[in-house]
């Protein structure tokens, strides 16, 4: 049974970088063929994809953050690290990791979720 449960800040201020850490359990981040994903979820939306960092090690981050985001990991302690700069009220979000059997952004291919953390940027 694979876990995987999120960490970092629950507040942040307006400009500063976030930064979670999703530690994984029952499962290697290096084994084929998963992707290990960020996505969120605002109040009164829907999810939004974030980006991932493949079994491979390669990422890949939505166009509308690109320029924002880094999605990192750590093979010894089996964890991989988001980091989101230059933050605004409007990333305040429920952030889960979870890992996908495909690179698609959807849930299709999700099969195990973190619990959710919720991170508030402070104006």
């Amino acid at each position: 049974q694979v876990q995987l449960q999120e960490s970092g800040p629950g507040l942040v201020n307006s400009s500063q970088t976030l930064v979670l850490t999703c530690t994984v359990s029952g499962g290697s981040i290096t084994t084929n063929y998963y992707y290990w994903s960020w996505i969120r979820q605002s109040p009164g939306k829907g999810l939004e994809w974030i980006g991932y960092i493949a079994y491979a090690g390669n990422t890949y981050y939505i166009p509308s953050l690109k320029n924002r985001t880094s999605i990192s990991r750590d093979t010894s302690k089996n964890q991989y690290t988001l980091q989101l700069s230059s933050v605004t009220p409007e990333d305040t979000a429920v952030y889960y990791c979870v890992r996908a059997s495909d690179a698609r952004e959807d849930t299709a291919g999700i099969d195990y979720w973190g619990q959710g953390t919720q991170v508030t940027v402070s104006s």
